[in-house]
């Protein structure tokens, strides 16, 4: 059988060559911008089962919006992002899971605003950012948790449970209920997403 000769080796006075550096390794994964940033509460939810918590108020970059629910999740995350990289060009320390606070909703769609917790709000604002960017607090105080994993177009069980529970219970809440995405939001059918939904007591 024939062979590939293989290549002229090193001379007397030469050392072997190293293979190339990427070569020699395996591409790197993408690590997703927010892994490793602490979620608002650190111990993980049970998604079969209801927490209560008390959330601290994070300062945060917050960009407000209104969408259809066809669009929410093209919409969330168009907002993250832009906030994100608003945050990187400035220089500002990220510190949190992007957050979604659903500040009124109806048949048609529904208004929001999402925040990216940071490590201090800047003081003086530095130039550059978008004009509606701003800085405040991420909602803060008694909540009850309930965790959705599983496409986002599936959500909406889970807010069935959310209101069940409630009722049951005889608690009423405000009406801004709080999403944070523990894992990026990617698609509406994206099996790996993980959400946590938080109705604050009144």
């Amino acid at each position: 059988p024939t062979t590939t000769a293989p290549g002229p080796g090193p001379g007397p006075n030469e050392a072997p060559t190293p293979p190339a550096p990427e070569k020699a390794l395996p591409p790197a994964t993408p690590v997703p911008p927010t892994a490793g940033r602490p979620p608002l509460v650190a111990n993980p939810g049970d998604p079969s089962d209801v927490d209560e918590v008390t959330l601290p108020a994070k300062p945060a970059a917050i960009l407000s919006g209104k969408a259809t629910w066809d669009q929410a999740v093209t919409s969330l995350k168009d907002a993250i992002d832009k906030v994100e990289a608003a945050l990187g060009q400035a220089g500002i320390k990220a510190n949190g899971r992007p957050i979604a606070v659903f500040t009124r909703t109806d048949d048609d769609g529904f208004q929001y605003e999402v925040m990216v917790p940071v490590e201090a709000a800047p003081s003086p604002r530095p130039a550059g950012l978008p004009d509606d960017l701003r800085f405040g607090a991420t909602p803060s105080g008694k909540a009850l948790r309930f965790t959705h994993k599983g496409p986002y177009e599936g959500i909406d069980q889970t807010y069935e449970t959310v209101t069940a529970y409630l009722d049951a219970k005889g608690i009423i809440v405000q009406d801004a209920f709080v999403e944070e995405y523990l894992t990026p939001l990617a698609s509406p059918s994206d099996e790996a997403l993980e959400v946590n939904i938080y109705a604050l007591p009144k």
